[in-house]
C-alpha cells in the first residue's frame, strides 16, 4: 500500500552543481559552507572570550589549530567508522586522504577541535573551561552553515515524505563529482519528495545555540557547563535526525552508528552538566597593560569591549588569573587588577601559589579539592581549570 499526501506539498529545490571551475580552480560549495561556518563561530567565541577578559584576537590563536586539528578528526572519524569504502575488497586507500569528495564526521571533528583548542589555550594562558564555554553558542551555529553545504551536494536526505513540504534530489553523476546527471540538457531529479534533515538539523541547531545563550545568561554557567549544555541540545537532535537519513552507514544492533554515538555522547555530557559546579570563571591578564576605566553599571556580559581596541590588536598578556565576576567588574571599571589572595601566605610560592596561568603551563600542577573549593567561594581560584 503506498501513501499518498491528499495535501499539496511545497517542494523545495535543490542545486544541480555544487562546484564551479574558477580558471584551473575548482570552487565547492561544501567547502566555501564550512568557511563561513568557521567565521561564524570565529565572530561569536571572540566577543565572549571578550566579554570574559582576554585580550582582542585571541579567537584567531585558538583557531589556527583548533580548524586544523578539527578537520583531521573529522576524516580520522569518518575513515575508521566507513573503512569498507578505502580498505580490504575493492577499496582505495588514497581515497582517504580525499577530503575534497566529503566524508567528515561531527564527533571527530568536536574531539579534534578540542585538541587543537586546548593546545592554543595552554599556550595563550587561557583556562580550558573559558574557551569552551565560550565556544558552545558559537559552535552549533557554525554546523549550522555547514550542513547547507550537504543541500548543494544533495546528500544526507531523508526518506520519502507526504508532509506538506519535501526535498527534491538530484541524481549526481558520480563520473563529474560536484554536478547532476542530464539528460536531454536538463539535469535528472529522483522521484519523490524526501525529509530535508540537513535543514532539519541546521534549524535544530540555531535552537540550541539560542538555548545556549538564553540559559548561559541566566544561569551564569562556568567551568564547561555551557559546552556540556549545548553538547547536550545537539546530540539530542541529532538521535532523531539520524533515524531518519537514508544515506549508507554501519549499523550495531540494527541502529546506525551515529545513533548509538550521539546517545552515549549525551549521557557523558548530562553526567558532566549535573556533576560539575562551580561560578563562572572571569579573567583579569598577568604581564599586560590593563584597560581604560569602563561607565560603571550594567551587566558584565554586555559591556562592549570593541571600543576599548584603537585600531591595532592590543598587546596579548603573558597569562591570565582567574577572578570573580565582582573583581572582574571592579577591574574593568578601575583598571585595577585586584590583590591575589595566595600573595599573602609567606609560604606559598611558585606558579601554585600565585593563580597566574602563565603562557604554556596552565593548568600544570593543578590543585587538591578543597583548595579548589576554597578558591571557588572568593573566585580566585589558581588559573589550571582545564578540565
Amino acid at each position: 500500500m503506498t501513501l499518498v499526501s491528499t495535501i499539496p506539498q511545497a517542494a523545495l529545490p535543490s542545486p544541480s552543481t555544487a562546484v564551479w571551475q574558477l580558471g584551473p580552480l575548482p570552487l565547492r560549495a561544501y567547502a566555501l559552507c564550512i568557511i563561513a561556518g568557521i567565521a561564524v563561530a570565529c565572530v561569536v567565541t571572540e566577543r565572549r572570550l571578550r566579554q570574559r577578559g582576554v585580550a582582542p584576537g585571541a579567537v584567531l590563536d585558538i583557531a589556527v589549530w583548533a580548524v586544523p586539528t578539527g578537520i583531521i578528526g573529522a576524516r580520522i572519524y569518518h575513515v575508521i567508522t566507513s573503512p569498507e569504502k578505502y580498505f580490504g575488497a575493492g577499496g582505495e586507500p588514497l581515497k582517504a586522504f580525499a577530503i575534497w569528495e566529503g566524508g567528515l564526521g561531527i564527533w571527530g571533528a568536536v574531539a579534534g577541535g578540542a585538541l587543537g583548542a586546548w593546545i592554543a589555550a595552554r599556550q595563550l594562558g587561557i583556562p580550558f573551561a573559558v574557551v569552551a564555554d565560550a565556544l558552545a553558542p558559537g559552535l552549533p551555529l557554525a554546523q549550522a552553515v555547514g550542513r547547507f553545504g550537504n543541500w548543494f551536494n544533495n546528500e544526507l536526505y531523508g526518506g520519502l515524505t507526504t508532509l506538506p513540504w519535501g526535498l527534491r534530489v538530484h541524481d549526481m553523476d558520480p563520473r563529474n563529482p560536484g554536478h547532476a546527471k542530464v539528460v536531454d540538457g536538463e539535469p535528472v531529479l529522483l522521484p519523490g519528495l524526501y525529509h530535508p534533515t540537513f535543514l532539519y538539523e541546521a534549524l535544530w541547531n540555531v535552537g540550541v545555540a539560542a538555548l545556549v545563550l538564553v540559559l548561559d545568561r541566566r544561569l551564569r554557567l562556568g567551568r564547561g557547563r555551557a559546552f556540556a549544555l549545548y553538547v547536550m541540545g545537539y546530540t539530542a537532535g541529532r538521535f532523531w535526525i539520524e533515524l531518519m537519513r537514508t544515506d549508507e552507514a554501519n549499523h550495531i544492533l540494527g541502529l546506525r552508528l551515529n545513533v548509538w554515538t550521539a546517545a552515549l555522547v549525551f549521557v557523558g555530557a548530562l553526567v558532566y552538566f549535573l556533576r560539575v559546579r562551580g561560578p563562572r570563571e572571569y579573567l583579569v591578564p598577568v604581564g599586560g597593560p590593563a584597560p581604560e576605566p569602563a561607565p560603571t553599571g550594567g551587566d558584565v556580559s554586555q559591556l562592549d569591549l570593541s571600543e576599548r581596541e584603537a585600531g591595532a590588536r592590543a598587546a596579548a598578556p603573558e597569562g591570565y588569573r582567574v577572578v570573580s565576576e565582582e573583581q572582574f567588574r571592579a577591574y574593568r571599571e578601575t583598571g585595577v587588577v585586584p590583590d591575589d589572595p595566595a600573595d599573602a601566605g609567606p609560604d606559598e610560592t611558585g606558579p601554585d601559589a600565585t593563580g597566574v596561568a602563565d603562557r604554556g603551563e596552565a593548568g600544570a600542577d593543578g590543585a587538591d579539592e578543597t583548595d579548589d573549593e576554597a578558591a571557588g567561594a572568593t573566585g580566585t581560584r589558581a588559573a589550571d581549570r582545564e578540565s
